[in-house]
């Protein structure tokens, strides 16, 4: 399988700059999505299109950010849709926004996905016993920074905490812009404990509890809640990139996942760019909105939820 890669020059240095954001639909509503052109103005699905490795020779990631910290919009990469846009989950026809689980400010990392990584549903990890959610795997940002809906950023890989969601493996991997101020000294997990005391309990109790102001119990996690390593996490991605390459040569397509890129070459699902930009032109140009919907104010983004902390 042969990508096309945008050029960088250097690790990390301009490589979100060479891909914009491009709107449509109404802000604030379930018709929103998020889609990103590459350097050339091509659109790109952020899942499939986007290299995972910046550098691979000095592990550096690409990470599409999905969600900005302290934000509260369930935002996320929308793995049903071609050119999979970032869109707002919608839960029983409602927006889902999470709550402000005290002493958190919605999410407490700037969140987002590793593009070309895939936990595949049909695959029982050894290490968990639990199959994968069906997702690119998800990250935690701990940089200074906060970033902005639709950035990539270049990360290095610090450790891994897997949580057990209704019964999926659903790694959270932790790591930091390498263009932080601080990036050099972080290295691996335990540097995270030390320059950051406080910071990976606060994610372990954030995930535990995030989804018990909608009425879920907790969520579980496998390895007693430890965090894993930066070796472990880096080979967990490694095999989650092998299964999305398996995912991208399928023929026929199986599942509900959406395939469509611009610039994986050998896939059977390659899309033309003229037909990728129709397919974004047919949507409703874009349209701001001036305040948050009314059935969220006063709710998740507003209030406090002082539920039971363990």
């Amino acid at each position: 399988m042969q990508i096309r890669k945008p050029r960088v020059d250097g690790v990390g240095v301009g490589a979100g700059s060479m891909y914009r954001v491009e709107q449509r639909g109404r802000e604030n509503s379930s018709s929103y999505r998020l889609f990103l052109r590459d350097a050339q103005g091509q659109i790109v699905s952020p899942f499939h299109d986007i290299p995972l490795w910046a550098s691979e020779l000095q592990n550096v990631f690409n990470m599409v950010v999905e969600v900005p910290r302290w934000t509260n919009a369930k935002m996320e990469i929308a793995t049903k849709e071609p050119l999979n846009p970032i869109k707002q989950d919608v839960k029983k026809g409602n927006l889902r926004y999470v709550a402000n689980i005290f002493p958190y400010k919605g999410y407490i990392w700037n969140y987002g996905a590793l593009p070309q990584t895939w936990e595949d549903p049909n695959h029982t990890d050894e290490l968990t016993g639990c199959a994968g959610d069906n997702d690119p795997i998800d990250v935690c940002e701990i940089g200074t920074k906060v970033c902005t809906r639709g950035d990539i950023i270049q990360v290095k890989v610090l450790g891994t905490l897997a949580m057990i969601d209704e019964g999926e493996t659903d790694w959270k991997i932790i790591a930091i812009d390498v263009k932080d101020p601080e990036a050099d000294k972080f290295n691996d997990i335990e540097d995270v404990r030390r320059l950051k005391p406080g910071y990976l309990e606060a994610t372990v109790d954030w995930f535990r509890r995030y989804k018990v102001p909608d009425g879920k119990p907790e969520n579980q996690f496998a390895f007693n809640s430890e965090f894993k390593d930066k070796d472990f996490a880096i080979n967990v991605i490694k095999s989650t990139h092998v299964f999305w390459k398996a995912l991208l040569t399928k023929n026929p397509q199986t599942g509900e996942i959406k395939c469509t890129n611009t610039t994986v070459k050998n896939s059977p699902f390659l899309c033309c760019e003229t037909d990728a930009a129709a397919l974004v032109e047919k949507l409703p140009e874009f349209e701001a909105s001036d305040s948050k919907p009314v059935d969220v104010c006063f709710s998740a983004v507003d209030r406090w939820w002082y539920g039971k902390k363990n």
